[in-house]
């Protein structure tokens, strides 16, 4: 059993009509058909929403990801139409509500991994691959790839896990063309994010993209290198063979599965409430990587 811990009721907001309650976003149309994308500041961990909220993550994601689509527009085009704040929304959407196109989603998790931990590295310590892929031996936690490898997921809902699968599965379920083309787009948006992290004192370890369609166009869409859907890594800490230290919700994972909560994960009992102390240092966490990204003060 997993999900919300409790799950908040939609606004309701005139000529915007509600059509989903995902982990962190909320998703509303608007009457021209326009996907109306609301971030919360709601936290998820271990495949459950938390019932405790980490102030002005909504607006980190939003913004970081406003920054992100600025810098790869020349590589793909992106869903976002205006930043507006639909009429008669309530006034803290503001910062965190972006008006999008309304794509023909590929139901696929596009992940890029350029260095080996989390679910990648259990599957490479089992049989040498990841996804299927092979990768050579003596990596370890942390390890840098030969190159950056596309390693598809499947979307799962709230509450289950997104399962790995291979890419060969991906093009048997969207075709061979968009496969290649899901694959080529996203090592070349995380090769560019890469790089551009790596400036700023980051490694991206990893990531995730949601793309759809518009006609024939690929778009990338919902949000795009966070922290929520990568790992970034401080590259002056970098140490292959042990976790690394991250601007992510780690220091929240950690807590959940510390004494300290009195959780046990592998219980059917939802997690507790989180102390101030962890939230106030995950939203530190979240606006240092936007600082440290993009080079501007948070305000």
């Amino acid at each position: 059993m997993s999900g919300f811990v409790e799950k908040p009721e939609p606004v309701q907001v005139p000529g915007l009509t509600h059509l989903h309650t995902g982990k962190v976003r909320d998703l509303y149309r608007n009457e021209a058909g326009d996907l109306v994308m609301v971030a919360s500041d709601r936290m998820s961990a271990y495949d459950w929403v938390l019932p405790t909220e980490i102030p002005d993550k909504g607006r980190v994601l939003t913004r970081l990801s406003l920054w992100w689509f600025d810098k790869l527009a020349d590589l793909v085009p992106n869903h976002v139409l205006s930043t507006e704040l639909p009429a008669g929304a309530p006034a803290d959407w503001e910062g965190r509500t972006l008006i999008c196109k309304s794509l023909d989603m590929v139901p696929v998790e596009a992940v890029a991994r350029g260095y080996l931990t989390g679910s990648g590295l259990l599957e490479y310590n089992e049989s040498r691959t990841v996804c299927g892929l092979a990768l050579p031996e003596g990596l370890t936690d942390g390890s840098e790839l030969p190159a950056p490898i596309f390693t598809p997921a499947t979307k799962a809902a709230v509450g289950d896990h997104d399962e790995n699968v291979s890419y060969e599965e991906v093009a048997s379920q969207v075709g061979a063309e968009t496969a290649a083309l899901l694959r080529q787009t996203t090592l070349a948006v995380y090769s560019r994010a890469r790089d551009i992290a790596r400036e700023r004192g980051i490694i991206l370890a990893d990531t995730k993209f949601e793309f759809g369609f518009e006609g024939d166009t690929l778009v990338l869409a919902d949000e795009v290198l966070t922290p929520d859907s990568s790992r970034f890594w401080p590259a002056a800490e970098w140490e292959p063979g042990r976790a690394q230290p991250s601007y992510d919700k780690q220091i929240v994972r950690n807590w959940l599965t510390s004494p300290a909560s009195g959780w046990d994960r592998k219980s059917e009992q939802p997690p507790p409430a989180l102390p101030q102390e962890v939230v106030e240092k995950t939203r530190a966490k979240y606006i240092e990587a936007y600082e440290l990204l993009t080079g501007r003060a948070w305000s």
